[in-house]
């Protein structure tokens, strides 16, 4: 069975190693993006030092539905393409290079949550349960038939960065079985339930605004979600911006009278503020321009005062 894996970034990697052990499996070629683009991705991956050193061809692009990238492609002669950690969608030519075998991976329990900024949303959207998901790609986005799913519980005080590593866990115990049925001729297929298809909006940067005057738990939540790899929740005060990395909520915030976004304790570690329903959250971990803490009762905003 020839493969090919297009990717670049962390589950790009897992797939590249699990193909490179895997049984009946030969991974013909690597496509990611050139080295001036990886900025594209928070948790960019270096698959062309990866491909080098396993001695797979490789062609670095800047966009895979290009019509120099289809025509390299296309000399492999591939069984199937793998599309994993890829955010450009994979247009009609790109999908005729292997037709009815090009496979995607989704970092939810599709056909909920379809769309960008996937784990972010499973957080902020209190997911209970979510799941890894191959899925044949079609001329939908993230709408083609099931391949394989792999369901886990999100814990009640889940980080993207925890959330993240159970996605990896994932990908890998689901292509370890998928690669084996493919090699065996087998091609899973299951139809997603429509009635059942929920949709994500793309996140930016921008989106990690912290609202001071919602509820401390909003707040917290937020801090999660957003938190490492992706750019993090932020705030403003009179010295410049506050990356906040990790807070935890602090009891007796109701002895504390002031405005949300005010801070009301701080040492050299940390900084408390008061949230829109007059609870705390305490900043554990955050990084500022001046590599200080706000001033105590200073008050955090959208725009510095």
């Amino acid at each position: 069975m020839r493969a090919i894996l297009v990717g670049a970034v962390d589950s790009s990697m897992v797939a590249l190693d699990a193909m490179m052990h895997a049984p009946g499996c030969q991974l013909a070629a690597v496509v990611t993006l050139l080295p001036e683009l990886a900025g594209r991705h928070s948790d960019i991956a270096d698959l062309a030092g990866a491909a080098t050193r396993h001695g797979v061809p490789l062609l670095e692009v800047k966009n895979v539905n290009h019509e120099d990238a289809l025509a390299r492609l296309a000399a492999v002669e591939a069984d199937y393409i793998f599309v994993i950690g890829w955010s450009q969608i994979c247009g009609e030519a790109f999908r005729a290079l292997a037709p009815g075998r090009v496979i995607g991976y989704h970092p939810a329990a599709l056909p909920r949550l379809r769309g960008r900024g996937v784990i972010p949303w499973t957080i902020l959207n209190a997911e209970p349960i979510t799941a890894g998901s191959l899925f044949w790609i079609d001329d939908g986005v993230d709408t083609g038939e099931i391949l394989d799913q792999a369901f886990f519980h999100v814990a009640p005080e889940e980080t993207a960065s925890s959330l993240y590593s159970k996605h990896m866990e994932a990908l890998k115990t689901m292509l370890q079985r998928s690669l084996a049925a493919l090699a065996n001729g087998e091609r899973p297929r299951r139809k997603q339930d429509e009635r059942c298809a929920t949709f994500c909006a793309r996140r930016t940067d921008a989106d990690g605004e912290i609202d001071w005057s919602a509820p401390a738990d909003d707040v917290l939540r937020l801090i999660r979600a957003v938190g490492r790899p992706y750019p993090g929740a932020f705030t403003t005060c009179r010295s410049g911006e506050v990356r906040v990395w990790s807070a935890e909520p602090v009891q007796g915030g109701r002895r504390h009278l002031g405005a949300a976004g005010q801070v009301v304790a701080r040492d050299d570690t940390s900084f408390t503020v008061r949230c829109g329903d007059g609870n705390l959250v305490r900043a554990t971990e955050w990084t500022s321009e001046t590599d200080r803490p706000p001033i105590l009762h200073g008050r955090l905003s959208r725009h510095a005062a």
